[in-house]
């Protein structure tokens, strides 16, 4: 009886370690792991895309344990290969990429998805398309949605001065779809159009440059907010009157707290938000759960503008951009 006894504990205990073991695995397979590898802070933009991701990261764990954000940064496209490659060493279910350059950045991607993994691509798209999902904003209606804005505020007349970003398809599209709407207004004359790369401190240096050339100037397309803050610090410093706006773009919360306050030569911007990197996380987690969010390919955030009817929905003080 007692050898009977013992070995039904056995036969117990070890049915009892192999239920323990099933429900562990089940447990891990509900469980996802997303990478997310984005350029470090090295401006404005990348600065709220960072911080977004680490919105993203605290919303996602903290309503679902069963995710897991990680969260690596960059300084170029090196070295973001380089933790491309750690990632998919971690086993991530997913992986999001917001690509310092495309070219570099492809043949890793190549690889994850060949992998298994659940892949968007946010902003920049890569040299081939090989992610399942394109993040994206809409930069040829950022253009126009700026061309509007100026030419309603002029009352389709006036001389005005661009700033392009740096010469690549997300600067080509915005400008070539602004120059476009212009096309449709004679009474505007473009006297300009120049590279301030998306630069703070090159915007301040090419708009003393306007400043310098063109004694009468109606409005200023920069592009960009962070080119703004230079280019407005250069008109101010001007003690000029005459511009009558200065549109930028991108949400930064700088120039949408001078709409709050009502500066007089800044009623408006363009939004092309970095929240987007969040959407992206929201798809990769949806996709690593085998629940895709959407069969598209592309994934659109529109450009929308931002004056002081409702800058308080996009105004986000703690937010680094």
């Amino acid at each position: 009886m007692k050898i009977l006894l013992s070995a039904m504990a056995v036969a117990a205990a070890a049915f009892f370690c192999v239920s323990c073991g099933e429900n562990t695995t089940a447990k891990d397979k509900d469980s996802v792991t997303v990478g997310v590898s984005i350029p470090a802070a090295d401006h404005g933009w990348t600065g709220g895309i960072v911080w977004w991701a680490e919105q993203a990261k605290k919303e996602w764990e903290q309503k679902d344990p069963k995710v897991k954000i990680i969260i690596s940064t960059a300084k170029d496209a090196a070295e973001q290969v380089d933790k491309i490659e750690n990632l998919l060493v971690q086993k991530v279910d997913a992986l999001v990429v917001l690509p310092q350059e495309p070219g570099p950045l492809t043949n890793v991607c190549a690889n994850a998805a060949k992998q298994g993994k659940y892949l968007v691509v946010v902003d920049r798209g890569l040299t081939k398309d090989v992610q399942n999902l394109l993040v994206a904003g809409d930069n040829s209606g950022f253009g126009k949605a700026a061309a509007d804005a100026i030419v309603r505020e002029l009352k389709g007349k006036g001389d005005i001065l661009i700033m392009e970003g740096i010469p690549c398809p997300v600067n080509s599209d915005r400008v070539n779809a602004f120059k476009a709407e212009m096309k449709k207004h004679p009474g505007i004359r473009i006297l300009e159009s120049q590279s301030a790369y998306w630069d703070t401190e090159k915007g301040l240096k090419l708009m003393e440059n306007y400043l310098q050339k063109y004694p009468k100037i109606d409005a200023v397309w920069v592009g960009d907010d962070d080119v703004l803050v230079g280019a407005l610090k250069a008109y101010q410093e001007s003690k000029r009157k005459d511009i009558r706006l200065i549109v930028g773009g991108g949400g930064n919360k700088l120039v949408v707290k001078k709409i709050l306050d009502g500066d007089p030569v800044i009623p408006l911007t363009v939004t092309y938000p970095p929240r987007m990197i969040a959407v992206g996380i929201e798809h990769a987690v949806a996709g690593a759960k085998k629940q895709p969010k959407t069969t598209e390919k592309r994934v659109i955030i529109p450009s929308e503008i931002v004056d002081k009817s409702n800058a308080k929905q996009f105004y986000f003080p703690d937010s680094a951009y």
